[in-house]
């Protein structure tokens, strides 16, 4: 009895589909086609589930919807995409970029968070905060 208990725990500790370390490598390979490579068909067909679950609400669901409307952004040279940190717990991911439209923008600061399940990115939401021109304390948004 004890033993099954302690099984069906660590199996509920792992959450579904790979270990935290193959959806750290899965993320960080993720971000690099993505955000660096800026091959987002390559990213997204390797790495996103067919029927993803999108809730940012100007973005429709589904890979091909969201390959169609990020491509043409993210193939414009004046776009950049920083990555500066990639957090990954469990089945749960977060990436924080600093974006921005052209170079002579102040940008955002966006925190992109993923759902993985078996391997596969399924869900996506995110967080865009603009970079003010003045801020209200000294510390830096990245």
């Amino acid at each position: 009895m004890r033993r099954l208990l302690t099984a069906a725990v660590s199996l509920a500790l792992l959450g579904n589909g790979p270990a935290a370390a193959d959806n750290r490598r899965i993320i960080e390979d993720f971000a690099r086609l993505f955000y660096v490579e800026r091959d987002v068909r390559q990213a997204f067909e390797t790495y996103v589930a067919p029927d993803y679950v999108q809730h940012n609400p100007g973005v429709p669901d589904g890979r091909e919807a969201a390959i169609a409307l990020l491509q043409p952004m993210f193939s414009d040279p004046k776009h950049s995409f920083e990555v500066r940190k990639i957090i990954v717990d469990g089945d749960l991911a977060a990436i924080h970029i600093f974006a921005r439209p052209d170079p002579a923008a102040r940008g955002a600061a966006v925190a992109d968070f993923y759902r993985l399940k078996d391997g596969k990115i399924v869900e996506h939401w995110d967080v865009i905060q603009p970079i003010p021109e003045k801020s209200a304390n000294a510390h830096p948004m990245f």
